[in-house]
């Protein structure tokens, strides 16, 4: 049977896809042998917790930091305002672990466009050690962490430790596609990034530095104009000859998107985030959306047997990545998202991707912003 030309395309589109979740099995097969430096030294570390609202789980979050196999740390957790509702929370973690040295900053002065970075500007004035760590709010850690992702930095031309992150959640509702993006497309796809070359780029999940590099970069300020202040503080660094390295620990993040209008916005504000930091790379990712390749080629092409055998290879390529993930992730395979809902997640992630063009503007909690083609922003 002859194929026709839109058959042709969207089979070779999908034929493309395939490779490229082959190559991040590849990746993510590699980093399941990874093994985590021994520290030799535990030098002292101020933890930034940087918070806004009292999302669920946020108590059990933050409790993890506070129960680290770590000798000497501080723990820094920094509010704009008194009357957020993450203070109470705070302390009762205060009042639970009086032997720690945990502080509380509460300071809305800005610097920058950018409210967390001028949280995180505002907690740094009480940071007691050279070491510094930050870490979102909705991050949980085993007691180990703090052990392992100071360790890369012995090495002197370590400027920077990141970390990759795993969803969880119940498995269930929309919040089981936003853990599907995490775990079945940005976890493996943050592999390929980062073994395509030298990381010049980090994650939010945990970022891990000295206070000099701060410094030599312009401070907090330097990163206020950003959206993307996680992977502008990696470029900055990288720009000045410093190592950015990924950390083979990874966190778990509570996802927590009840409706699919704030799962929506959410990932929106990312892709159009991205979008502006990585343009190219941004836009070849549309190839990583097999499934619906897939089915456009299924449709287009009368069932024809290289199509068929072309969409079978995707999706055992596919389901491949979702079971290697899933025994690299901390949570592993409890309550995962069902494997089914894959093409779903490619559909709405295409959708998102597109969507990214049409504006410049991103949601991100009370605030509105205009983001610019280098990634700054200003209120919208």
């Amino acid at each position: 049977m002859t194929m026709s030309v839109l058959a042709r395309v969207f089979t070779t589109l999908t034929l493309v896809s395939t490779a490229y979740w082959l190559y991040a099995l590849g990746c993510v097969l590699r980093f399941r042998r990874w093994r985590r430096p021994i520290a030799v030294t535990v030098p002292p570390v101020t933890v930034l917790k940087p918070l806004c609202g009292a999302h669920p789980g946020l108590y059990d979050s933050l409790r993890s930091f506070c129960e680290q196999d770590y000798p000497e740390m501080q723990i820094i957790f920094g509010v704009r305002q008194a009357t957020d509702p993450a203070v109470e929370i705070v302390q009762r973690l205060m009042n639970e672990h009086r032997a720690r040295n945990l502080k509380l900053v509460v300071n809305d002065r800005d610097v920058g466009a950018n409210p967390k970075v001028s949280n995180l500007a505002n907690m740094y004035e009480s940071a007691e050690h050279d070491v510094l760590v930050i870490a979102d709010s909705d991050i949980n850690v085993g007691p180990d962490y703090l052990r392992a992702v100071v360790a890369p930095l012995a090495d002197s031309e370590v400027g920077l430790v990141t970390c990759l992150y795993g969803g969880n959640g119940s498995g269930r509702g929309w919040g089981a596609l936003g853990r599907l993006f995490i775990d079945d497309w940005f976890f493996p796809s943050a592999l390929v990034s980062a073994t395509g070359g030298r990381l010049r780029h980090a994650f939010g999940a945990t970022l891990v530095f000295r206070r000099r590099g701060l410094d030599a970069i312009g401070g907090f300020a330097a990163l206020g104009p950003y959206l993307a202040d996680d992977y502008m503080l990696g470029e900055l660094l990288a720009r000045r000859g410093s190592r950015v390295v990924l950390s083979s620990y990874v966190v778990e993040t509570r996802v927590v998107d009840a409706s699919f209008r704030a799962l929506f916005l959410h990932e929106l504000r990312w892709s159009r985030t991205m979008r502006a930091v990585r343009p190219v790379g941004y836009f070849l990712a549309a190839i990583t959306y097999g499934f619906v390749w897939s089915a456009l080629a299924l449709a287009s092409s009368a069932a024809a047997w290289v199509t068929l055998v072309v969409v079978a290879a995707h999706v055992a390529a596919r389901l491949a990545v979702h079971g290697a993930v899933r025994r690299v992730l901390p949570s592993g395979a409890s309550l995962a998202p069902a494997a089914w809902l894959l093409p779903v997640r490619d559909a709405l992630s295409l959708v998102l991707w597109a969507a990214s063009f049409l504006g410049r503007t991103v949601r991100w909690g009370q605030h509105r912003f205009a983001v610019d083609g280098r990634g700054r922003i200003a209120s919208s």
